[in-house]
Formats: structure tokens, sequence, C-alpha cells
């Protein structure tokens, strides 16, 4: 899978710093966020994907900096959360690492007689980690899909179960692969499920866990595992394997592979709201999308691990909520 074709809209012009730089920096025709003097007050509940989580706490918690008497809570169990949460009114703000699917933006039109507003946040790299000591150089698609799939739809000969399999000796010749990932909540496991299992069914033997968290800590206390999550929650106990689509030339799941197109297991961070059309967003909505589009808030999608976008994008995406704000001239 290559995100390719959304791509331009992310790079529609070149990041100030490039990405080649090995040290990421935000755009720098970003606006600094700057308060408007209204003062604002209320809360913000956000419910959905974890892993959004952190991203979604340290948002709130700068956000907060600037309006503290705006009260932000986090909730994170999963992306199929979200909607749910927005439909009922028990969140303003839906965070999912995944789109939503057609059933649940049918029933969000059934109540509201509208779709959901999707704002893309950010880009991600879903990493397949493995346990630091683990020397495998790379794994294709295919692969991935043998492991961790039932009916192997990404065209694998072999159901894949040792670490033997895939050319490693020695004390890992023998041993078999110890599975590790989201449960059906997630949106990582539905994005991980569409993409690298082709829609095809998980593995009995895949361990089901509640958070990207605990699948990087169970990966880092079993040698012999392999788990997927968002690059964001890689620990110096893990690495992440390169991937490649047809085996001809393997990338890391580095952030600038995602804007290139090039790791295939590469993603948007969306977050859903409710807007009627033509209706203006509340203020207190407003804000913290202006805040989320500006230079600190783009900083913080850095420090969670995730990519920034451009200014442009920014500005695209303030733009279909009323909000106008003109990128810094360099």
């Amino acid at each position: 899978m290559k995100i390719t074709p959304c791509i331009p809209l992310i790079v529609a012009a070149t990041l100030a710093a490039p990405l080649a730089s090995q040290q990421l920096q935000v755009d720098k025709k970003l606006p600094k966020y700057a308060e408007t003097g209204e003062t604002l007050s209320g809360s913000l509940n956000a419910v959905g994907s974890d892993t959004m989580i952190n991203l979604m706490t340290l948002w709130g918690e700068k956000f907060r900096t600037y309006h503290p008497g705006v009260k932000v809570q986090v909730e994170g169990k999963g992306s199929s959360t979200a909607p749910p949460a927005l439909i009922e009114g028990t969140a303003q703000l839906g965070p999912m690492s995944r789109d939503m699917k057609d059933k649940e933006v049918d029933a969000f039109v059934k109540k509201y007689g509208y779709e959901p507003s999707r704002v893309r946040t950010c880009l991600d790299a879903l990493a397949v980690f493995v346990h630091k000591d683990n020397p495998i150089e790379g794994l294709t698609i295919a692969q991935v899909d043998a492991l961790f799939g039932k009916s192997r739809k990404q065209g694998h000969d072999t159901d894949l179960t040792t670490w033997g399999q895939l050319g490693l000796t020695g004390k890992w010749n023998n041993a078999p692969v110890s599975l590790y990932g989201r449960n059906s909540a997630s949106g990582t496991y539905g994005f991980f499920k569409e993409h690298a299992l082709a829609k095809g069914d998980y593995k009995d033997t895949v361990k089901e866990q509640p958070g990207s968290a605990s699948v990087v800590q169970s990966v880092t206390s079993d040698p012999f595992a392999i788990g997927y999550s968002g690059i964001g929650y890689r620990t110096s106990g893990v690495r992440a394997v390169p991937l490649s689509e047809d085996g001809d030339e393997f990338f890391e799941a580095k952030l600038e592979n995602v804007v290139s197109g090039d790791y295939p297991l590469g993603r948007f961070l969306n977050l859903y709201i409710n807007k009627a059309p033509n209706a203006e967003l509340d203020p207190l909505r407003r804000e913290f999308l202006r805040f989320l589009f500006s230079k600190e808030g783009q900083e913080i999608v850095i420090k969670a691990g995730y990519l920034p976008i451009t200014a442009e994008v920014a500005a695209e995406e303030l733009a279909r909520f009323g909000v106008s704000v003109k990128p810094v001239r360099s």
C-alpha cells in the first residue's frame, strides 16, 4: 500500500527543513499560535485512537497553558470508540488512526443528516517491531501477511511460523515466532488487517493487546516476538523492521519514507468532528484546531514521534472550517 496519491497535498510546497537532514523541523511558514484575547472555558473531550492518546494528551496540556479555563480530557480505547462518542455527543473530538468505515459514517448521517468532518493532523509509519537483538534485515509485505494472517492473501506460498523460515540461524533457527497485535477496537488493528493482510483474517495465535505500548512491551520482553504499532511507540527495547512491497528494495519506518510513499504502511492520523454544513465552528474547537495547525501544535507532532504537515496543508484544513490563517512568509 502506498499513500502517494495523497502525498502531494502534504508536500505541495517544499518542507522548510529537508527531511534528509535527519532532524525533523516544522515548516517555517507555519504561524506561531497567538491568542485572540477571547476568554475560553468549558471542556473538550477526545475519545478514540490509542495510537494518538499521547499526541492528544500533549496537545491538550499545551493548549491549556494558553487557555487555563479549558478542561481537556483524553480517552484512548481504540479508533472504533470515536464514532459512537461523536454520535452520542459525549466527545467533541474523535481521534482515529484510520478513516471512518462506511457503516460508521452512515450511522452518523442517520443521526445528524450530514457526514462527520475529517481533519488530517499528521502522518504516521505503522511499524513492525521485533526484539532489539533480532537480526532480521527486512520483510516483504507478503511475509508479514504469512506471519500474521491465516489466508496469505498477499501471495506468500507457505505459512511462516519459525524464524528459521525467514533465514535466521543459530538459536533463531527453530524458534517459533511469537505474534503480538492490537484488539479489534483499534484503528491500527483495522489498518494492518486491510493493508498488510489484504483484508484477510488474523491467525488465532496473535496475542491481542489493549494498547500500542503493551505491544511494544511484549516484544521487548520476548526475544522471538514480532508485533505492530505506530512508530511513535518505539523504544530502545525494539527495532522497526524495514519493509518492502516486492522484495527489491526495503525501506525503514522513517517518516520521510512515508512522505515519499516508499514505506508500505504509511497512514494519516485523523481527527473527526461534528460540524453541520454552513454552521460556524464553536470558539473552543475553532481555537483548538488553530492551535493544532500552528508552529507550536506541529512541534508537538514531532515530539510525539510523528510527521508534521506543511503550512499550506494547515491553511487548507483550517479553511474548511472557516478559519483563515496566512502562512508566514520566509
